[in-house]
């Protein structure tokens, strides 16, 4: 009898296991098992870890230049700006709407001379229908495509948020020539990076309404891992034979969609999570029809804690420049309180994403909010080499630029240095977690904390649950005196924060030429000493002390008064240098 029931369970679990297996976990994780995870993440350029822009409610190059010039009066940085659809006649013919974006040779320079970076919204469809395109139907140039074996094979045109149309096939070289002489026309503007939206994941044919994770292309059936993975990997190492400081910027997770991560990631410079709604918490699905829903690429949208969630999960696989749309993607009006909370979590991610519906002109809502986000945007910039050290870490294997905890709700790494508590609700309280080891709060940084320890505290809007590692660097480019840590004066300086203990060492990488300068530092009894290896970087050292030193040493020849001095309010030792030198060392004497 048990041999019976024995014979029967295998007879039924074999074939199950073996559709389980061809109809979900190849088409979607690949083969061999999470097979597109293989690799570390692409080295980010310096400057995608800087502020990006982008709004969808208006496109049009009036519209961006008057965001622009809103954003340098009010002395908002940015670095990047993301047009997103629609920007083309039709859906990626990538021929420049002029009727939106005026004069685009003259437009596009006048943005690189300004030093911005421009970053355009891309899918992998020829569209026979596009639907708030300039031209919407354009069923013989989808037929063309198809005829001529462009594109997957389709008996009629797959639906998407945008319309209708056929996907790339990116095994079909002709097909690839042929796509990108079309994209040509926009490399040639100078752009510096493609948002690649999710249509790889809608790749599959349906037989009577079942959906199957297969289809066929030039070469035969391809499974929908294999075609994202092509659409993430093809787009960015042909853009870095355009541009060698090109980004895609690419989902990595999205809530329960493809667990696996979107986007492979050793092609993944830049990764986003979406699609948010202007909310704090939703627990459910939300399907809304107004006109801000429009764009949704993946059915219903969730808060800020889903974001929050799905950044965490995309660093767990091993993501490493991780965002979200700050105060959400969709939606009408975006909540004070809640716009000011995004973005200082973003501040603590490696993409600082400001965009989507709503009104993101700060200087049209409260002065508050002015106020708070420009000082966090700001405080995301200074972080630029800080983050920097983790792109070239991860991308030899090591540390990420954040790591979840186990303990502490939503806590979290960033760089080994600072722990994230994020305000995820609607309130000032937050319950903390502090780590073995000894912290401060960085924005008051007087009283020393040890853990582990948990405890409440109160966190008015201007500030955040920020804690840092004592015993840390952290070198910052400030160029404002928003944050607190210099002003105007600092720029063409690295400021270096120190809080010594015992010893330490940071690798800096510059971030334009990737040469690296060893800092470390020995703290004994009364003397503490500051080491520059290699590579001069005329700096400013902001040293924690709780008392002032008596005499300053650098390369055994005391400085002058000039060079350094003693904040007694904020316990700190100040110290600049532009001084020549390959190998420097300071000695503080207390």
């Amino acid at each position: 009898m048990i041999k019976k029931v024995l014979k029967i369970t295998v007879w039924f679990l074999v074939p199950l296991s073996i559709i389980v297996y061809f109809y979900w976990v190849l088409p979607f994780w690949g083969m061999p098992f999470n097979a597109q995870r293989h690799g570390n993440p692409p080295l980010t350029p310096a400057w995608a870890l800087e502020c990006w822009l982008w709004e969808d409610d208006v496109n049009t190059s009036d519209y961006v230049d008057e965001l622009l010039l809103g954003y340098r009066e009010h002395d908002i940085p940015v670095r990047t700006i993301l047009l997103d659809s629609p920007w083309s006649l039709r859906y990626n013919d990538f021929k420049i709407d002029t009727s939106r974006y005026k004069n685009p040779d003259v437009w596009f320079k006048n943005l690189e001379d300004n030093d911005y970076r421009v970053v355009l919204w891309m899918t992998s469809m020829v569209n026979s229908f596009s639907k708030d395109t300039k031209i919407q139907d354009d069923k013989a140039w989808y037929d063309q495509a198809m005829n001529k074996g462009y594109l997957a094979k389709s008996k009629e045109p797959d639906s998407w948020w945008k319309g209708k149309g056929g996907f790339i096939d990116y095994e079909n070289h002709e097909a690839m020539k042929w796509w990108h002489e079309l994209q040509q026309k926009v490399f040639d503007l100078g752009i510096d990076g493609w948002k690649l939206d999710g249509t790889a994941t809608l790749f599959m044919h349906k037989i009577g309404g079942v959906p199957f994770f297969y289809k066929k292309t030039k070469n035969g059936l391809m499974t929908t891992r294999t075609y994202m993975d092509h659409y993430y990997r093809q787009e960015y190492r042909h853009g870095l034979t355009q541009n060698p400081e090109f980004v895609t910027v690419s989902r990595s997770m999205d809530r329960w969609f493809h667990p696996e991560g979107f986007a492979p990631i050793d092609a993944s410079p830049v990764n986003w999570v979406g699609d948010q709604k202007h909310e704090w918490v939703t627990s459910e699905m939300m399907q809304e029809q107004d006109d801000s829903q429009k764009d949704i690429a993946l059915d219903g949208v969730q808060g800020f804690e889903s974001a929050i969630q799905s950044i965490l999960k995309s660093a767990e696989l091993g993501y490493n420049i991780v965002g979200s749309d700050i105060a959400g993607f969709s939606g009408k009006e975006i909540p004070p309180r809640l716009y000011i909370r995004w973005a200082q979590f973003s501040t603590f991610c490696g993409l600082f994403l400001n965009g989507g519906h709503g009104e993101r002109r700060l200087w049209k809502r409260t002065s508050q909010e002015l106020e708070i986000i420009r000082k966090y945007a700001w405080l995301h910039t200074e972080f630029v080499p800080y983050m920097y050290h983790y792109v070239i870490t991860a991308h030899d294997g090591g540390r990420r630029l954040q790591v979840p905890l186990k303990n502490g709700k939503y806590h979290y790494m960033f760089g080994d240095d600072f722990l994230i508590a994020p305000i995820y609700v609607d309130s000032k309280n937050r319950e903390v977690h502090l780590p073995e080891g000894k912290w401060r709060y960085f924005f008051n940084d007087d009283a020393l904390l040890k853990g582990p320890q948990v405890f409440k505290k109160e966190f008015p809007l201007e500030e955040f649950p920020v804690y840092i590692k004592e015993g840390a660097i952290v070198p910052l480019h400030v160029k404002r005196d928003y944050s607190g840590f210099g002003n105007e004066g600092s720029e063409g300086f690295t400021t270096i924060l120190i809080y010594p203990e015992a010893q330490n060492s940071f690798d800096y990488f510059d971030p334009k030429t990737k040469k690296k300068t060893k800092i470390r530092y020995e703290k004994k009894n009364r003397n503490l000493n500051v080491f520059f290896e290699v590579n001069k970087i005329p700096h400013i050292l902001r040293i924690h002390s709780e008392a002032p030193p008596k005499k300053v040493h650098f390369n055994n020849h005391e400085l002058d008064s000039q060079f350094w001095s003693y904040d007694i309010k904020k316990h700190k030792i100040k110290i600049v240098s532009s001084l020549p030198y390959n190998k420097g060392s300071y000695s503080i004497d207390f």
